[in-house]
């Protein structure tokens, strides 16, 4: 009886011993969804590539502008110069009355004569006599031919002036030209003649590319982007660089493996 009691205990005690080691192994063993069909381990997943260091490629290139606006600019200048202006006006005069005869003459002597008989004595008042005469005689010529009484006439009479004459001038000396740049910003310059659809900048650097250096797995390699990264990680996806994103859906992503890039 001791014995059967025994056997039994042992048995139980190989079978406790047994279950523990199973879940032991159960627990402890990759489960099916990590292996892949030949056996192998599964990809790590997602992951990440710490940036260090971004340095830009440029490249000298010309630098165009989009034409946004022409406005032409222009120059008045004026000039004055004088002139003689001339015209044709008719106005009226009266014709005298009478043409200087020897009426107005004798009239005259006698009158003056008679105003120097009046001066001094003797050969005096003979000589007064006398130059009022030939004095009175001239008067009365020039009062007589000046005499106005007689019919009004009109003639013609051409009259002058100077006048200044201005003159003014336009011309298109230059335009103001807004372009607008490649980053969207506007800017404004002026230009002797018009433009076309876009302007010539000149020559400038741009960049081209960037050369990435990023630390992964305890290592450090650059490798060239087209596009700067947008942060100070990059993805790394079954152990490979992802250095360009899907751009539409279903376009993939450019990766680069991380053990080939360039030093």
């Amino acid at each position: 009886m001791k014995s059967n009691t025994t056997t039994i205990l042992v048995a139980a005690g190989a079978l406790l011993v047994g279950g523990v080691a199973t879940a032991a192994f159960m627990n402890n063993r990759p489960s099916s969804g990590d292996f892949v069909a030949n056996g192998q381990p599964a990809p790590r997943g997602l992951e990440y590539a710490d940036v260090v260091k971004v340095a830009p490629i440029t490249q000298r290139e010309p630098q165009y502008a989009q034409v946004v606006n022409s406005a032409a600019i222009r120059e008045t200048t004026t000039s004055s110069s004088p002139r003689e202006v001339c015209r044709d006006v008719v106005v009226q005069e009266r014709l005298p009355e009478r043409d200087g005869n020897v009426g107005g003459t004798v009239a005259g002597a006698v009158i003056g004569g008679l105003l120097g008989n009046q001066v001094g004595g003797g050969n005096g008042r003979k000589l007064a006599t006398a130059a009022g005469a030939v004095g009175g005689g001239l008067i009365g010529n020039r009062v007589d031919r000046n005499h106005v009484g007689g019919r009004v006439v009109d003639r013609t009479e051409r009259q002058c002036h100077t006048e200044n004459a201005n003159s003014s001038s336009s011309r298109v000396v230059g335009y103001d030209v807004t372009y607008r740049n490649a980053d969207g910003t506007t800017g404004t310059m002026r230009m002797d003649s018009k433009p076309g659809e876009r302007i010539s900048l000149g020559d400038a650097d741009n960049v081209v590319a960037y050369d990435v250096t990023y630390r992964y797995d305890g290592f450090e390699k650059t490798v060239r982007m087209n596009d700067k990264p947008a942060s100070d990680r990059l993805p790394v996806v079954d152990g490979q660089l992802v250095t360009q994103t899907a751009s539409t859906a279903g376009d993939q992503g450019v990766r680069v493996d991380a053990g080939s890039t360039r030093q």
